[in-house]
């Protein structure tokens, strides 16, 4: 009875520490990993020519970015990190022509909906806390537009590709939590705009934006 005892005590301490010691042996910043995000977004015509100079024209749209982060990274060198990531976000940038100022997209409202990355990064571990990293990939974005004439109000989508760059610091506060700061800067080349109802969406066409956003970050590895 006591050895039976003994057995299971033993085999409940090793259970317990085996995860423990796989991560203590682990190499800091590599697993998988979820987490959140929260910053300033800023998004603005890319074109440097005025296409109105005789009115003050709101060319750009400023609000908070939020969203949520999963991931993995692999050690190449005890220094060296690669990975993948991806990310769904938010945003409450928007503008309304209810405020009297005239906007290059020419509607009544413009709000900055779902934000969608898929991309990898390459970070270097400067202490076993500190990571510094870059990153890039594909992004895709999408802005909700209204416009009206007073009495009949339209509403559609307008869908963008384009590409995103960025670089970062991630900070080790335990062997699984993460904290961090990360700019990123996206340009969307092309879009279409996407109908409600039946009617049948747009054609691709270029546009010509830019996005930069400055967040925090914040996760757990496993």
């Amino acid at each position: 009875m006591k050895t039976s005892v003994a057995l299971i005590a033993l085999a409940t301490v090793a259970a317990t520490a085996t995860p423990a010691m796989a991560q203590a042996n682990r190499e800091p910043f590599t697993g998988a990993r979820i987490g959140v995000e929260a910053g300033y977004d800023h998004l603005r015509s890319g074109s440097s020519v005025d296409n109105d100079t005789s009115r003050d024209l709101k060319q750009s749209i400023d609000g908070v970015e939020y969203g949520a982060t999963i991931g993995y990274d692999a050690a190449v060198t005890p220094k060296v990190r690669i990975g993948a990531e991806a990310s769904l976000a938010d945003s409450s940038a928007s503008w309304d022509n209810n405020n009297g100022v005239p906007n290059t997209f020419n509607l009544g409202h413009v709000q900055a909906d779902r934000d969608i990355y898929v991309g990898g990064r390459v970070g270097y571990v400067t202490s076993p806390k500190t990571m510094l990293y870059v990153k890039g990939g594909y992004t895709n974005t999408r802005f909700g537009l209204e416009g009206t004439d007073g009495t009949v109000s339209a509403t559609q989508h307008l869908d963008a590709d384009g590409y995103r760059l960025g670089a970062g610091v991630e900070y080790a506060i335990t062997p699984n939590a993460y904290i961090g700061a990360e700019y990123r800067y996206s340009h969307y080349t092309n879009a279409n705009f996407d109908f409600e109802g039946n009617t049948p969406d747009s054609s691709s066409f270029n546009i010509d934006t830019d996005r930069h956003q400055v967040v925090a970050t914040a996760g757990f590895r496993f």
